[in-house]
């Protein structure tokens, strides 16, 4: 079976820069998601490069047989992760209790089931080739979030279920990295019906810039890579500030921005 890293949401925005910067550094990998027609389009732009061609892998990780389907389909093809990059997911603005609930259990599917599935269906396969797994959290994995409340929820098990699995599973030689980007201009804001205010706009950050941070910090075994000095910084001000003002600020900052 050959190794190849999976990635899934890869079809645009972080996911599609990570599968750039791993092909980069020679990574073989097989891409996952919805849109087999833009999946197909960065295999073709990856292999134009000069690099090994990518598995195209179609499949809905909101469905709970997917996982199953992405497993068949690598073994059709002869293989095997060495890595799993976990960067599919969304968010929705509004008040809970507002929004369509099926929607947010949908986001729950994706985000947490799905996730968490993948990280554990292929740990023999990472641990012969000792390789890993990169889980997309977010900065707002460190604090509730009023205004996207199973959103911010949704990254905060993210983050823990990531540094539990970086101590259980380091005997066995699989890294595992959480990245926790701040505001990111892709698809992700549009779907979300966030719009920024000017406080986030000045420690946003490219995709590409993510991709190349997050790379670097899961080959180099860290735990949590937070993307960018001016999360940094706001993350490590968090510990010294009251939950009931980070989450008035947080609800205030969704209400004033409003959806686009």
């Amino acid at each position: 079976m050959k190794p190849v890293t999976l990635i899934t949401g890869a079809s645009a925005g972080i996911g599609a820069e990570l599968a750039r910067v791993f092909a980069a550094h020679g990574h073989e990998l097989a891409l996952v998601a919805r849109r087999e027609d833009r999946l197909a389009a960065l295999a073709d732009e990856i292999a134009a490069s000069g690099r090994p061609r990518p598995a195209v892998l179609k499949a809905d990780l909101e469905r709970g047989d997917a996982v199953a389907s992405i497993a068949a389909q690598l073994s059709s093809l002869g293989l095997e992760p060495d890595i799993v990059v976990n960067n599919a997911g969304f968010g929705l603005s509004g008040a809970a209790t507002a929004l369509r609930r099926d929607e947010q259990l949908g986001m729950i599917d994706l985000n947490v089931r799905a996730l968490t599935e993948l990280s554990l269906a292929f740990v023999d396969s990472l641990a012969r080739h000792h390789g890993g797994i990169l889980n997309l959290a977010s900065v707002a994995a460190f604090l509730p979030g009023p205004g996207m409340a199973v959103y911010y929820a949704s990254k905060a098990y993210v983050l823990s279920f990531s540094e539990a699995l970086h101590h259980e599973l380091a005997g066995r030689g699989i890294r595992v990295t959480a990245l926790c980007p701040g505001p990111v201009p892709t698809e992700f804001q549009a779907r979300s019906g966030m719009r920024l205010n000017a406080v986030a706009r000045s420690i946003e950050l490219p995709a590409a810039r993510v991709a190349r941070i997050g790379y670097d910090g899961f080959m180099r075994g860290e735990r949590v890579v937070v993307a960018g000095t001016g999360n940094r910084i706001a993350v490590a001000l968090m510990r010294f500030i009251p939950t009931s003002l980070l989450m008035r600020a947080v609800d205030q900052r969704t209400k004033s921005a409003g959806p686009d």
